[in-house]
């Protein structure tokens, strides 16, 4: 089967252009060997099978961290190359290109953002440029599906340009001999996005934006979420699955190990969704009704912004602070997407340049950044009891992750390397990127979620079964109650910890722990040790070395924060 690839640098476009191309076998993989995510899809292109790729954003083909690894692996690997430009920025898109040429790969050029060249007073003559490179060239529009068609078309045309070999430095004055001759600049007025895109940037009003969008997002996520479990996913649940459950439970005659095990127990002679903790009844309920909303909600949000081309901003103005936690502004994303989940966040720790920088934030997300589904039942839970023990849970966080970061800065030998970020241009996204990005990573929790809460639950019920939590209680007593004030049956949550965080919160609901118990609770689960995916995907990442360390580390400021709090509270 024919191999395309779609290759450009960051930001150009490319996911657009890669989700009019392909239909709908899509997947997300990892490059073998490696933690490394691509996207691919199979489609059918002028009569022929093809697989589409969408390589990771390069500069150049001399890569400089593992992800532009892969991607000038993958680019070895291909049939033929889209060479996707931003035709608004044609001077730095041309370097890759010319790479390209000069090392001779099957070459077809997609000048994307075509429409955004009128709007910027940029005339681009593309029958020049194509006779100068050698190349097919297609202006595009991802937003529109302009040009998608006959890039298509000519996809057969793709063959290597106009082999010129030459060094760095020539490379880019042939490139500037190349933009004279085919780009001219007319005047334009600024645009609404324009404006915007340098207002978000500047310290103050950049700062209160970010306020603001931060603000509304999560107002928005909980408006979302909300909605879905009160007035659809959980009149769904009550009214088609209590039933089966009812008839199952009823059945095996409301006790018994299989009854514990599959249905849980009775809550006043009921089945509680919430708090039987049954595999057919909690174990299902807690990812699909209490956390896959604010897990859709999360990512609808993510993709809006990352697809508008805020988040590079945010790298910009938080930089300043992250320099004192020993990392630069990009870590911002990693924790955005830990928000979300875990695992993304600590995929996204790869885009960092050194292992100290790595080991840094990925400790801080691991332990002061809880997950969307930790978040929202910690919300659900705690919350309850008002909104001061809610803030108490957060702050005590965000505060640790200060502190935290503070002093590994402070310890850990090295130097925080400057921020060298490309900031795009604001576009608005596209619904239907946006849409298929969503159902990916939708379809990434459900598979990685659910089975970890099966069996987490499965494995709780059979320690209780077998007394081994018993057994537990009594060995970590002094623990649990003479430094943290917890009652010894919270060992059981602790122990789910490892497997879901958010379904290890959820076990602290039945046993009517005090409000002080309950934030000391939320804390130390959300501290104590990352998930078991999570901490699959750091240990790939740091090396097991490190993992040992960040693991220690988050145990012993377990132990710390809890007993600081069972003091204070």
């Amino acid at each position: 089967m024919k191999k395309i690839l779609l290759v450009g640098n960051p930001n150009v476009g490319k996911s657009a252009i890669f989700s009019r191309l392909t239909g709908v076998k899509v997947v997300v993989a990892n490059y073998p060997g490696t933690t490394v995510e691509y996207t691919k899809g199979k489609t059918r292109l002028l009569g022929e099978a093809v697989e589409i790729i969408d390589v990771p954003g390069i500069y150049s083909l001399s890569p400089t961290c593992k992800a532009e690894e892969v991607a000038v692996k993958m680019v070895s690997e291909a049939d033929v190359i889209i060479n996707v430009v931003d035709a608004t920025n044609l001077e730095r898109n041309l370097s890759l290109t010319l790479e390209l040429i000069e090392k001779g790969y099957p070459v077809i050029i997609a000048l994307n953002f075509w429409d955004e060249t009128k709007h910027k007073g940029i005339n681009i003559d593309v029958d020049k440029l194509q006779e100068l490179l050698g190349v097919a060239v297609v202006p595009t529009c991802g937003l529109t599906g302009a040009g998608i068609r006959e890039l298509v078309m000519r996809m057969r045309e793709a063959k290597p340009g106009k082999k010129v070999d030459i060094d760095y430095h020539l490379r880019w004055q042939k490139i500037g001999e190349i933009v004279n001759q085919v780009q001219k600049l007319t005047h334009h007025h600024h645009t609404f996005l324009q404006i915007l895109e340098e207002l978000s940037i500047k310290p103050f009003i950049g700062l209160l934006l970010a306020f603001f969008v931060i603000g509304i997002s999560f107002v928005v996520i909980r408006f979302i979420g909300e909605s879905l479990i009160n007035y659809i996913l959980d009149p769904a649940f009550e009214n088609t699955w209590r039933p089966v459950v009812t008839k199952i439970s009823q059945a095996l005659g409301g006790k018994g190990l299989v009854h514990y095990i599959l249905i849980g127990n009775l809550i006043n002679g009921e089945i509680d969704f919430g708090l039987s903790f049954g595999l057919l009844t909690t174990g299902l309920y807690i990812p699909i009704v209490a956390v896959l909303p604010y897990i859709f909600s999360f990512y609808l949000m993510l993709g809006i912004l990352e697809d508008f081309g805020y988040l590079p901003r945010l790298a910009v103005l938080v930089d300043n602070l992250m320099h004192k936690l020993g990392l630069h502004g990009y870590a911002i994303i990693s924790m955005i997407l830990g928000l979300g989940c875990n695992v993304p966040g600590a995929l996204a720790t790869r885009l960092l340049e050194n292992r100290r920088e790595k080991f840094i934030a990925s400790t801080l997300m691991a332990i002061a950044v809880p997950c969307m589904a930790q978040i929202a039942v910690i919300v659900g839970l705690v919350g309850r009891r008002g909104f001061l023990p809610l803030g108490t849970v957060f702050f005590t966080l965000f505060i640790l992750w200060v502190s935290l970061g503070f002093m590994l800065n402070k310890i850990l030998k090295g130097e925080t390397p400057p921020l060298l970020l490309e900031i795009p241009p604001y576009r608005i996204p596209i619904l239907t990127v946006v849409i298929k990005k969503l159902s990916w990573r939708i379809k990434g929790f459900l598979f990685a979620a659910i089975p970890y809460v099966l069996l987490g639950v499965f494995v709780v019920n059979m320690l209780y079964a077998l007394k081994v939590i018993d057994f537990l209680a009594k060995i970590f007593t002094p623990v649990l109650k003479n430094i943290w004030g917890l009652p010894p049956s919270a060992i059981s949550a602790l122990l789910v910890g490892f497997l879901r965080k958010d379904v290890a919160v959820g076990m602290l609901g039945p046993l009517n722990l005090t409000t002080k118990q309950l934030i000391i609770g939320s804390v130390i689960l959300a501290v104590y040790f990352p998930c078991v995916a999570t901490f699959v995907v750091l240990t790939r990442e740091l090396g097991i070395r490190d993992m040992i360390k960040s693991a220690m580390l988050m145990i012993v400021i377990a132990i710390i924060v809890g007993g600081i709090l069972n003091l204070i509270l």
